[in-house]
């Protein structure tokens, strides 16, 4: 295995600098046995992916060609491109790890969202319960400012209030409603 390695690398630098040289049928050649080396070198790491093979070995030419003039004579070729071609392997890991995620099967989430509906009618129900205990100067400010987004001015308006008696009201009802929800409140 140890010769073949050898043997493999040989031949591949030898073409790879015939072809830097200016020898189209050396480039041409060194390009064809490199998808082939490319190919069993991929397939190995991607057993599970075998659809994805030949994309990764075509981007993988395409980055050798682009960064040939970057490839240093004196270092061993098949460590330079199999850089490169762990560096397409992890980019391609990290687009399938990304549509993976934005592709979560839909019927956990239909769960989800045919329950929506009533927990929200139940949460609006258990607010307003809760609302109901709070004192007027309390509940007019949180209904205004809170759930119907009013600005503080608006609110006072609403409420016959000065803007700071309503900033205060909002302040000290969503307090005590914090302590009722604890159940140490009123």
């Amino acid at each position: 295995m140890e010769g073949t390695v050898s043997a493999t690398e040989d031949r591949l630098r030898d073409l790879m600098l015939r072809g830097l040289a200016g020898e189209p049928a050396a480039y041409h050649a060194f390009l064809k046995e490199l998808s082939a080396h490319l190919r069993a070198f991929l397939r190995k790491r991607l057993a599970r992916l075998p659809d994805d093979v030949e994309d990764l070995v075509q981007e993988t030419l395409l980055a050798v060609h682009n960064q040939r003039h970057t490839y240093e004579s004196d270092q061993p070729l098949t460590a330079w491109i199999h850089a490169i071609a762990r560096y397409k392997l992890v980019d391609l890991m990290r687009r399938r790890a990304g549509r993976e995620a934005m592709n979560e099967p839909l019927e956990d989430e239909l769960a989800v969202f045919a329950s929506s509906d009533t927990e929200a009618a139940d949460a609006r129900r258990d607010v307003a319960k809760l609302l109901e205990r709070l004192p007027e100067r309390q509940r007019l400010p949180i209904q205004y400012m809170k759930l119907e987004g009013l600005s503080a001015s608006e609110a006072a308006r609403a409420s016959g209030m000065s803007e700071s008696a309503v900033k205060v009201g909002v302040h000290r009802g969503l307090k005590a409603l914090a302590a009722m929800i604890r159940g140490d409140g009123t």
